[in-house]
């Protein structure tokens, strides 16, 4: 087994290094990482109905679709992931307990009384503190799961609310459960501290002294799969399932609606509702809008090309891209 500690938090180049590390090396592994502040949504998820998409604008977060299923979850540098890659049980079950045994296995030497829980989970007194997913890759796993150590609890509540009137889709939905953070049961340790004792502790479970570092020509590839998957579009958002977005607002003097029909995230349909006055007549914008990607530089590039007051009178382009996202 190798033992991979590392100090990159851009979160497309830490799950473009799980998936090179299950692809292309033989070895067992495990793999400690953090993340910059991000959303890290589930394989089938639908990214934008599972986060507060003004929040995360206006903080910059990214979003990034995993290789596994799965809740969305917060991630900033109070958080610790870990992997774990090796050969597969035919047991689901028994893979999540196998994987989670030497991280519950280091808490517990430090005191802190960690136990799985559910089908996926880690709990301190009944407080959620790890959720934990699975890919399955030929005859290989690759289980990963988060530490909540020293996580803004305010950021991933903010970054995670969502107007469930806005969305309505028949994906995973993610469901707020009770979390706490590990520092509260440990004295005198920082997250890059604790972050070591992990990788020392597992490493003494398998006989191990040394770290494995990426050669730059791994570097190279791990850089071209975030290229070609992980920071694109179309993994992120364009995966997506199937989802219908309404929202409502006061543009100028007028009430309006906007009704998207989305699919793999491209408006397949638009619909404006109101009490606007108009010069032509709204199913010319409406058109204008079909196959667009749902994403904001895209519906601008749309709205920079026509006159809106000719459909909507007394209305600014912004207010209408507000009422998009």
């Amino acid at each position: 087994m190798i033992f991979i500690n590392h100090n990159n938090t851009n979160p497309y180049f830490n799950h473009a290094a799980e998936q090179y590390v299950l692809e292309n090396i033989k070895d067992e592994c495990f793999m400690l990482w953090r993340n910059e502040p991000c959303i890290l949504v589930g394989r089938n998820q639908n990214a934008m109905a599972e986060v507060n998409g003004d929040y995360i604008k206006e903080k910059g977060m990214k979003i990034v679709r995993r290789l596994t299923g799965g809740g969305a979850v917060f991630n900033d540098l109070g958080n610790i992931n870990f992997t774990f890659i090796g050969r597969t049980s035919e047991n689901v079950e028994e893979n999540f307990r196998k994987f989670t045994k030497p991280i519950i296995e280091a808490l517990n030497f430090l005191g802190v009384q960690a136990e799985f829980s559910g089908k996926n989970d880690l709990v301190i007194e009944g407080k959620k503190i790890s959720g934990n997913a699975q890919y399955y890759y030929k005859d290989k796993v690759l289980h990963h799961g988060t530490l909540l150590f020293s996580v803004s609890m305010g950021e991933l509540l903010k970054a995670l609310k969502v107007n469930p009137l806005k969305f309505k889709d028949k994906a995973v939905k993610s469901v707020e459960a009770r979390v706490t953070n590990i520092n509260k049961y440990l004295n005198n340790m920082d997250v890059i501290e604790f972050k070591n004792y992990v990788v020392d502790y597992v490493m003494k479970c398998f006989g191990k002294k040394e770290l494995y570092e990426f050669s730059e020509k791994e570097l190279k590839k791990i850089d071209k799969i975030v290229e070609n998957r992980f920071s694109t579009w179309k993994w992120n958002f364009g995966d997506s399932p199937k989802y219908n977005y309404s929202k409502e607002g006061r543009c100028g003097k007028n009430t309006i609606q906007v009704n998207l029909n989305v699919e793999n995230g491209y408006i397949k349909e638009m619909k404006f509702y109101g009490d606007f006055f108009f010069k032509k007549d709204i199913k010319g914008l409406e058109y204008k809008f079909k196959e667009i990607k749902h994403e904001e530089k895209h519906v601008k590039q749309v709205l920079n090309n026509i006159n809106i007051n000719e459909y909507i009178n007394g209305v600014k382009n912004e207010e209408i891209l507000e009422l998009m996202f």
